[in-house]
């Protein structure tokens, strides 16, 4: 979940591995630091602090860093507290040695003790500072590129390592296992990173590692092998995202960009998917057999966080749609439990990231049993495409806020897209029927963009209700999903407490929490279960709830309930999660604002989740 970037070149290091970190804060941002070989002393000097990026630079600023290789550092904090003697880079007892590191080494502990015991002084409480005593034990006697391997064959757990020594001050070694890295191959100069916004204003031209690869850079050449030294010929992959994404824009935060992207997002997407005129569906990425699509019994859906969101909204689509069985599991929780899938199932992974530690271990469970693997993924080369079958990219463009907002979206689109094309595969719905739904999704950009210009409506709402002390989400049907989504945007950026519900089940329980200190948000566009809901707000007003209720336009009989309502452009209930999610996002970021949170980067929260 930490951030990597490193650099060798003829460039002063300094800098880009400042702006680097900076792209990659998203990882996370309890502290920071910097290593850089210095090149008039041939000694590496490091530089760390605790808090973000912000805090680092200004140390640096004062104390500048002079050479043309270094690593860096963004740190969330797993073993030991978020302070300077934890964070990274770490060095060896002679300070020849540095190494960053992404991930968790699992027996770091007998690894410690047997250091310790050797005479290696041990400064911090991490989990990473056995990496750079064993590789300074394993130096002694091979080379830096040796003793990594040495090292790398003892440790147990996932990593992403960046290694610079002092006495071979012309190289960086890299290696993956379970934690993302990718190589910038640049002209004159190379890069290692955890993500491709990192290095995209220097290079777009990178190579995604392999499990258990390692790369040696130097400025002019990068070199990559297996743990046992055996060469590797890679594809250098050609990056289309442009740098500007990856910036605000005018926007005051990333979130609110991302929010109001999505509209043309999911527009491009609808036009890179369906064929106009015959309004067929095209996967290009999707290489599952159609003969296996038609035979499957069962479909498995897999997925974290706002994912697993998205994955139940798939669960109503696609079982209207395909008359099959659908499961929805939190991929820690399919991992462990005794498992009903062969190969006869089909299992879809939702990743914004395609690195998530426990949706990646729950595939290769599945794989393992002989499922298929489909992929929903936003990354292109990311681990989770590259162990699937097939792959339905999202092109939602790099995501900077922690807290996913387009990229939900456009996983809702990919779902949809694959139940049409699943239905009409498996002839149990007329093509009609689906071209009807086909003409209707396409229309959804246009009222997203209707709702995105009466935000300032949802500001006002927000505003008025940000002093509250905590909040229920009700939805029912297909926006049960969306009530879930909606107060975990809540929880994660304005660190209200927040409960999403099935709104039949407010009487077994949560009913009891309404009163006038607590806000309701009662989604209830026009539906099937559309007088169920007004039963679920009459119950609430009675009990003097406050309510803010999501509607359709023209509703006058929930005016007559709340004076809090957020009005949506009719749309069919089928289709209707994809309207519902952006009021409920802009009603999260309004209130965090408010309340003076910062929304890009929410306290313990890392954007990519890494490790287990």
């Amino acid at each position: 979940m930490c951030g990597i970037i490193g650099y060798v070149g003829n460039r002063q290091a300094q800098e880009i591995l400042l702006n680097g970190l900076k792209r990659l804060e998203y990882r996370g941002y309890d502290s920071s630091g910097m290593a850089i070989l210095l090149s008039r002393k041939q000694q590496i000097s490091i530089r760390k602090t605790p808090g973000k990026i912000s805090a680092l630079e200004k140390i640096i600023s004062k104390k500048p860093l002079s050479g043309f290789l270094g690593i860096a550092h963004t740190r969330w904090a797993t073993h030991g507290a978020p302070n300077q003697v934890n964070a990274h880079p770490h060095d060896d007892c002679d300070g020849e040695i540095a190494v960053v590191h992404n991930g968790i080494i699992e027996n770091y502990e007998p690894l410690k003790t047997s250091l310790i015991k050797e005479g290696h002084i041990f400064k911090s409480q991490t989990d990473t500072e056995v990496l750079v005593h064993l590789i300074e034990k394993f130096s002694r006697h091979a080379c830096l590129e040796e003793a990594v391997r040495k090292t790398l064959a003892l440790v147990r757990g996932s990593f992403a390592i960046g290694v610079i020594s002092r006495r071979e001050p012309e190289k960086i070694i890299s290696a993956r296992s379970g934690s993302p890295l990718i190589v910038g191959v640049g002209q004159g100069e190379n890069f290692i990173a955890s993500d491709v916004p990192a290095v995209l204003d220097s290079t777009k031209d990178v190579i995604f590692l392999e499990e258990g690869e390692i790369a040696v850079l130097t400025k002019d050449n990068v070199r990559i092998t297996d743990l046992h030294g055996k060469a590797i010929t890679k594809n250098i992959t050609r990056i289309n995202w442009d740098i500007a994404q990856t910036q605000k824009q005018g926007y005051k935060h990333f979130m609110l960009k991302e929010i109001n992207e999505q509209p043309r997002i999911l527009a491009d997407l609808l036009n890179l998917r369906i064929a106009k005129g015959i309004n067929k569906i095209i996967f290009s990425e999707q290489h599952i057999p159609e003969a296996k699509l038609k035979s499957i019994k069962n479909i498995s859906i897999v997925a974290c966080g706002t994912a697993y969101h998205a994955g139940l909204v798939g669960k109503y689509i696609l079982e209207a749609l395909c008359g099959l069985p659908i499961n929805v599991d939190v991929s820690s929780e399919f991992r462990y439990r005794d498992l009903f899938v062969d190969k006869h199932s089909l299992v879809i992974a939702i990743s914004q990231s395609g690195e998530t530690a426990d949706t990646l271990a729950g595939v290769r469970e599945a794989r393992k049993r002989g499922c298929s693997v489909l992929s929903i993924c936003n990354v292109l080369g990311s681990t989770l495409t590259r162990e699937s079958d097939g792959v339905i990219y999202t092109h939602a463009g790099p995501e900077i806020g922690v807290a996913s907002t387009k990229a939900y979206t456009a996983q809702l689109i990919a779902l949809y897209l694959f139940a049409f094309y699943l239905a009409r595969l498996r002839n149990v719905v007329a093509k009609e029927k689906i071209n009807k739904f086909l003409e209707e999704l396409q229309r959804i950009p246009k009222l997203q963009e209707a709702i995105l210009k009466d935000q300032h409506i949802i500001a006002k709402i927000a505003r008025n209700h940000s002093h509250l002390g905590s909040f229920l989400y009700l939805g029912r049907n297909i926006n049960f999903p969306s009530a879930l989504e909606g107060a975990l945007k809540l929880k994660e950026i304005s660190y209200i407490p927040a409960e999403g519900y099935a709104a039949g089940e407010m009487k077994h329980g949560p009913i009891a929490l309404i009163d006038e200190y607590r806000a309701v948000v009662c989604i209830a566009p026009a539906s099937k279960i559309y007088e169920k809901m007004i039963s679920n707000i009459e119950e609430i007003r009675s009990r003097k709830g406050k309510i803010i209720a999501i509607a359709s336009c023209g509703d006058k009989i929930i005016k007559e309930l709340t004076s809090e309502v957020i009005y949506l452009p009719k749309t069919s209930e089928f289709l209707s999660p994809l309207v519902v999610a952006l009021p409920l996002q802009l009603l999260a970021y309004h209130i965090a604002v408010k309340r003076g949170c910062d929304v890009d980067q929410p306290r313990n929260l890392a954007k990519s989740v890494t490790v287990e």
